[in-house]
């Protein structure tokens, strides 16, 4: 028997409700069938729950058709034998799932109230007095159906804690810890709704003790979410001054047949208690200093994670400076057990990661390391070479940072130690690895690179040591081009790849012939692909090589299609390097030996088209025409037309990066002559800008080089703002400080920009787009354009002299023997300040044109400052 035959299956494949119903009650309850109602029963029920976990509008688009379903599903409950234990335990389940998942909980359907109901009576038969022992699984479903229900929509038990207090103490048997976890959870959500109150009275506070009501189904309207419990976030609280003996003694019960449950639901019951402790100003935390010596010394990975909630929690309220260093030592300890499985040491290294200090140094998150992790203490974390992949990673990026804010005698060990590992590491990839063993080293290679960057010793003797590995390794180019991109993602200074895929070049020309073989010259052209990406390699030698190859072997009479293909792509990327006007000849030359050579039709036909580009179009058009969009579409059309268009695509993600050394003051104590661990915070006095991030930078020392820091703005609107900068920092005694520094002003020429226009576009180009928007603000909206007119005195050579060192930057053209000027600035995030300065007999004139007429008033200022050695001056706007 088909339950859903396929013509009541929609096009979508959802089932249609009205013949879902009718299925069962066409269903024949005697056991003739193939599977048995049981087996028919208990396979659909999980189907349910299943879809309505992950799709909950499928099967049941609306509350009334959840309400009907569930209807139907306790029909088939009442109807199921008694002894079918499983079965009727993933009913319950199902029925549940479509209640809460079709909102007829949020709606208080009488389904719903029936089924509440129901699950009330069924764990009030305590101690199996009326149903027997094999019912037991039933009433432990039961309380799993509250607790989902009620957490789900807090509060609706909470007029029922007196009832569900009296159940949970006459309750004996296993099922004890359930009614103890669904107890904790009404009580918590209970006092949550009080919080939400103003002026909360004793009597209101004792009476949600001994509620012994109905459900509390206004309460669930409150629709409350996850406690904001961190040591950072406002927890919502109850007033001071209430009576909290009554409360206290039940914590002080339940923590007591705390240790009568098992390790997951200790973890649970203390997890709910905390918050508890959170809300009421009343409660100590010193309620759970008798729990700290079992909890320390744990070795289930659900306490510990407890644990480190309570302390994330409380801090120093719970916890003194012993406690914190003896959890931390326990932490390393255990991070390197042998007998715990590799979830479990990781679950560790990450809690060493993200551990709660009570003085934390960072607000922001991340990962930063605890100032007790010293190098002596992590010194068993070293990773080695018998790790497992996981474990060796994290363990590296751990003592990285270790070492990042080690002092400088244990730091230079430590990182000599890490780069000792990384050539232990590269050499067993030398000495042909596993597939494993060489992604594993490459992400160390990420991970080390991540910090240590900037020591150009060790950078450099990475680099060498990997193109000699691919000198005898062509098959590892994949990482290695892998391995570039990542690191230029994730550094603002993208030096170390250009470093690498320059020697890669290097590498490749030095080769000697016999190793260019068919094989290993794909691995080669891969890496000269990468390589051509780069504006900031020289290509004439990739070019030169390709020639050689081809002139000198016989590739182009085999024909391969492949390699013919790897060999245009190399091309490809050549037409689109900014310095394609240095390789003209030599690429024409390989294209056109290419498109007569090569014994492909199809790889001439490229190369033919390629060298039809790259001799009959400027680069700009050229770069426009090779510019695919990422899903394979059409080319984009790049003329002088559409230019405008383009330029607030490419402004809308602009921003204004300014530079600043960060150095001491000229008279501090000698105790701030090493700073560490700095954090840079800024706030806006306007809102003409989106929120700047927090700068980190490792340590500042006072005989050192200042660290630069670049602070990057995106301008909503191009005004002049200023930046309030506090910072905060450790010192070498390990004590955290918090520093106002003087405020950052951003004038209004720091926020010029050039033009968006792509790298080498000719003078004509850029003339043609300064026309183009002159004529479109000059016939523009004026509610928004504006044309104005700024006069100076001066003299010729003054005024060049002038727009050398302010304008240099930012010219379109320079007619000084005309004695004619045009200048452009762009001020993300789409805005233009055109001017055409011109010099007459007994003056310079200024023409301005603008996009944004609220600008004008910055121009003046602006010029009048730059002008005021040439005499003065006279506006009209």
């Amino acid at each position: 028997m088909l339950i859903f035959p396929h013509s009541e299956v929609d096009m979508w494949g959802h089932v249609r409700m009205s013949h879902f119903r009718g299925a069962w009650q066409s269903l024949n309850f005697d056991k003739e069938y193939l599977f048995g109602f049981e087996t028919l029963v208990f396979a659909t029920s999980g189907i349910l729950s299943m879809h309505n976990q992950l799709h909950p509008t499928i099967l049941c688009p609306s509350a009334s058709v959840g309400e009907e379903t569930a209807l139907e599903l306790l029909s088939v409950f009442s109807h199921t034998p008694q002894k079918s234990i499983v079965l009727k335990c993933n009913v319950m389940l199902a029925i549940t799932n479509v209640i809460v998942c079709t909102s007829c909980l949020a709606t208080h359907t009488k389904t719903a109230e029936d089924w509440l109901d129901l699950l009330f009576q069924t764990i009030q038969d305590t101690n199996d007095y009326r149903c027997g022992l094999s019912q037991q699984p039933i009433r432990a479903t039961a309380c799993d159906c509250l607790r989902e229900m009620e957490t789900c929509s807090p509060g609706l038990l909470s007029q029922k804690l007196e009832a569900l207090y009296l159940l949970k103490q006459q309750e004996t048997t296993v099922l004890h810890q359930s009614y103890c976890l669904l107890y904790t959870l009404g009580l918590k959500n209970a006092i949550r709704i009080l919080t939400n109150q103003k002026d909360v009275t004793d009597l209101e506070f004792k009476s949600i003790f001994g509620g012994n009501e109905g459900f509390a189904w206004k309460s669930n309207q409150l629709e409350l979410t996850a406690l904001p419990i961190n040591m950072l976030v406002q927890v919502p609280r109850l007033t001071q001054g209430l009576d909290c003996k009554e409360l206290k003694s039940i914590m002080s019960s339940l923590l007591e047949e705390s240790y009568l449950l098992t390790p997951i639901s200790q973890s649970a019951l203390l997890r709910e208690l905390v918050e508890v402790v959170a809300m009421v100003p009343g409660l100590s935390p010193t309620l759970f200093k008798s729990q700290l010596l079992r909890l320390f010394g744990t070795a289930d990975v659900s306490l510990m994670h407890a644990t480190l909630f309570m302390k994330d929690t409380f801090t120093d309220s719970l916890f003194t400076a012993e406690d914190e260093n003896f959890l931390l030592m326990r932490l390393v300890g255990t991070a390197q057990h042998p007998l715990l499985r590799i979830p479990e040491k990781l679950f560790y290294m990450e809690c060493i990661l993200h551990f709660p200090e009570n003085r934390p140094i960072s607000s922001s998150g991340e990962e930063c390391l605890p100032v007790l992790v010293t190098p002596r203490l992590a010194a068993s974390l070293h990773p080695t070479v018998f790790n497992d992949s996981a474990t060796m990673l994290c363990r590296l990026n751990l003592l990285c940072l270790v070492h990042l804010e080690a002092n400088e005698g244990e730091a230079d060990k430590g990182i000599g130690f890490l780069f000792d590992h990384l050539l232990a590491l590269l050499k067993i990839v030398d000495n042909d690895g596993s597939r494993e063993v060489v992604v594993t080293s490459f992400r160390a290679l990420f991970i080390f690179l991540m910090h240590f960057n900037g020591m150009e010793e060790l950078s450099e003797k990475l680099i060498d040591k990997l193109c000699d590995m691919y000198s005898r390794h062509s098959r590892l180019a994949p990482n290695l081009i892998g391995l570039a991109d990542r690191i230029q993602e994730h550094l603002d200074d993208p030096v170390w790849s250009v470093k690498l895929l320059r020697e890669l070049q290097k590498c490749i020309m030095e080769m000697p012939p016999l190793q260019l073989t068919i094989h290993n010259l794909s691995w080669h052209l891969k890496v000269l692909k990468r390589v051509a990406k780069e504006g900031q390699i020289t290509q004439r030698n990739t070019i030169y090589l390709l020639l050689n190859v081809l002139i000198n072997s016989n590739l182009c009479e085999r024909g391969n299609w492949q390699v013919g293909n790897a060999v245009l792509a190399v091309c490809r990327n050549l037409l689109e390097h900014p310095s394609i006007d240095q390789v003209f000849i030599e690429l024409a030359d390989l294209l056109q030996y290419i498109s007569i050579q090569y014994d492909d039709t199809d790889i001439k036909d490229h190369a033919r088209f390629y060298y039809t580009l790259l001799t009959n179009l400027s680069w700009e058009k050229l770069t426009g025409v090779l510019a695919k969009e990422l899903d394979g579409g059409r080319a984009k059309e790049r003329s002088h037309s559409a230019i405008m268009a383009e330029s607030e695509g490419i402004a809308s993600n602009l921003t204004v990066t300014l530079r600043y050394n960060l150095t001491h003051a000229k008279e501090t104590d000698l105790l701030f002559d090493k700073v560490f661990t700095i954090c840079l915070h800024f706030e806006l006095k306007d809102s003409n800008y989106a929120t700047v991030s927090d700068i980190h930078v490792p340590c500042v020392f006072r005989d050192g080089k200042p660290p630069e820091v670049k602070v990057k703005l995106k301008p909503f609107q191009p005004y002049p703002t200023s930046l309030c900068v506090s910072a905060m920092f450790t010192t070498q005694d390990g004590r955290s400080w918090h520093s106002r520094l003087p405020d950052v002003s951003v004038s209004f020429p720091e926020i010029f920009l050039p033009l968006p226009l792509p790298p080498n576009s000719s003078c004509e180009c850029k003339e043609q787009v300064f026309e183009h928007i002159w004529e479109a603000t000059a016939s523009g909206n004026p509610d928004k354009s504006a044309i104005s007119l700024f006069c100076f005195k001066s003299e010729d050579e003054s005024l060049a002299d002038l727009i050398k060192t302010h304008f240099q930057g930012y010219l379109i053209t320079d007619q000084q023997s005309k004695r004619s000027w045009k200048v452009l600035f762009f001020l993300p995030p789409k805005c233009h300040i055109l001017l055409k300065i011109t010099q007459t007999e007994d003056a310079a004139r200024v023409s301005i044109a603008t996009d944004n007429w609220e600008l004008l008033p910055f121009v003046n200022s602006y010029l009048q400052n730059i002008t005021d050695n040439c005499s003065s001056t006279v506006t009209d706007g």
